[in-house]
């Protein structure tokens, strides 16, 4: 029987064990130029046993920047600092992919330089607040994309991918879940376009199977992976159609042959979908399940049952930086402190779980 302390082989790459860090935005890039810090390196570095470390999501442009202080993979700065984080974690044996996150209309004019303004498929404005360096304030309408500037988008993503790789990751997660900017494209709710990037459900994959081809042909696919999140309602997002949304998505990346695909469970229900989307997919099959509480020790059993080939922990991570060993000797373990996860002020962001 299979374990989740068993190694697996990713696209050709041997992982220590099949438990995953799930992505956790941490906003501790303070600095003008976004770049992350030692802190951020020896947070990474002692979390070293997990099978694979997922990065906080990280901005491929500078108007996809959503929260405080989160850093970016665009420029010459931003990735010469995240050398130190890469080295920091393989020396200590790990495997980190960063997490390419672009935040679309879930952002804030002021969080942005200049006069940078949030973009979105369509100019529909999310319903909520996030927090600002100067609290919380309503979210913006976005302003639309055009044609060419969806495809430099795509092209910036590549980019990034390519930044990444020069920084030392191992490889990058595409952040298509939890109602950002990929997200946004998929579900009818956000993106009423009416041209090759709206409409039908052909349409509305589009611009996720072009961001995954762009960062597979720049830094190969065994280096790539997706994270989608089918049916999730995070960030205002509506979707009306997931199952066939999501069996038209994964078809199109599984013919890439892409590194992983990283499921985000919205609520048990969910779980009949992500069975089907787990027999389609052929690459390795990551999934972050829906649970009450932190995803805890329970969770392996998904392994051993063959539903998923790695399982991702959030919380349990912040509390725990040892956590693959505690796992496996079923505990002890520290509860995670959520009164530090959300604050009433932008230094809440300073310990953000999973987004």
């Amino acid at each position: 029987m299979t374990t989740a302390f068993d190694p697996i082989d990713l696209a050709g790459t041997r992982l220590q064990n099949r438990i995953a860090m799930a992505p956790m935005t941490r906003s501790r890039a303070h600095s003008e130029d976004r770049t992350p810090n030692a802190l951020v390196a020896e947070y990474y570095a002692q979390r070293a046993s997990a099978g694979l470390i997922i990065t906080e999501g990280t901005q491929p442009s500078a108007v996809g920047q959503g929260y405080p202080n989160t850093p970016g993979l665009h420029s010459a700065e931003q990735t010469a600092a995240w050398r130190e984080v890469t080295d920091a974690v393989h020396a200590r044996g790990g495997t980190i992919f960063a997490q390419l996150m672009h935040t679309g209309r879930i952002g804030h004019p002021d969080l942005l330089d200049g006069d940078l303004h949030p973009v979105g498929p369509s100019a529909v404005r999310a319903g909520g607040q996030l927090y600002t360096l100067d609290g919380l304030k309503d979210f913006v309408t976005p302003r639309e994309l055009s044609g060419d500037e969806v495809r430099a988008t795509v092209a910036e993503f590549a980019a990034a991918a390519r930044n990444a790789v020069a920084a030392g990751f191992d490889g990058v997660e595409i952040h298509g879940a939890n109602g950002y900017l990929v997200h946004q494209f998929l579900a009818a709710g956000s993106n009423h376009r009416t041209d090759e990037w709206g409409g039908s459900v052909e349409n509305r994959i589009r611009f996720a199977v072009e961001v995954v081809k762009a960062v597979a042909a720049e830094i190969g696919p065994e280096r790539t992976g997706l994270r989608i999140s089918p049916a999730n309602t995070l960030n205002d997002i509506a979707e009306t159609d997931s199952e066939e949304t999501y069996t038209a998505l994964v078809a199109a990346i599984d013919l890439l042959g892409i590194a992983y695909l990283h499921i985000m469970e919205a609520a048990p229900a969910v779980r009949e979908l992500t069975l089907a989307l787990r027999k389609q997919f052929s690459g390795t099959f990551v999934l972050n399940p829906a649970t009450e509480g932190p995803t805890g020790a329970a969770s392996l059993a998904l392994i051993e049952d063959g539903t998923a080939d790695m399982v991702a922990y959030g919380q349990l991570f912040i509390a725990n930086p040892d956590l693959p060993a505690r796992l496996k000797n079923d505990g002890p373990y520290n509860t995670p402190d959520r009164a530090s996860f959300y604050g009433g002020d932008h230094r809440g962001y300073t310990d953000y779980p999973a987004l």
